[in-house]
């Protein structure tokens, strides 16, 4: 299992969503306090919450543990590829989510005060480098299943 090179690739991309899931996506400065944007929610420095972003941090869970998933799959190549697939569309779908959050939440401190500046995070490139090994190790399966099925026609 963990000599296929698909397993490192879906185990990078476990780690690097992790890393997503856990750190603060953005910072906006309003008026001096630093205001952070994190998977579930938004932080003021006090720790509070201001508003939820339930959303984000499902997605981004989600988008955690199917690569995880996928790797104890190895028997059932086909079902991986599929999987592989399924997490594409999820990584696009946090993509999408983390600029919507992004931007409610510029939106919604602009209309009460005026900020100076906003800060991306590392997190939020994470999504598009595991996109791209999610791509390498759905390869890798479908060049295993390719060769498995021309053995197969060998005998």
């Amino acid at each position: 299992m963990i000599q296929r090179i698909q397993t490192l690739y879906l185990l990078i991309a476990v780690a690097l969503m992790a890393v997503t899931l856990f750190c603060p996506v953005a910072l906006l400065n309003v008026d001096g306090v630093q205001v952070t944007l994190s998977a579930f929610g938004i932080f003021d420095p006090m720790g509070k919450l201001s508003n939820m972003s339930i959303f984000m941090g499902v997605q981004l869970l989600l988008s955690t543990l199917l690569p995880l998933l996928t790797i104890f799959l190895y028997k059932n190549r086909v079902l991986q590829i599929r999987l592989c697939g399924a997490e594409l569309v999820m990584l696009v779908g946090c993509l999408v989510i983390i600029g919507v959050s992004i931007w409610r939440m510029c939106s919604l401190l602009l209309e009460e005060f005026e900020w100076s500046m906003l800060a991306l995070r590392l997190p939020v490139v994470m999504p598009v480098v595991a996109f791209i090994l999610v791509v390498l190790a759905m390869r890798a399966t479908l060049r295993d299943e390719l060769l498995v099925r021309s053995l197969d026609r060998i005998r």
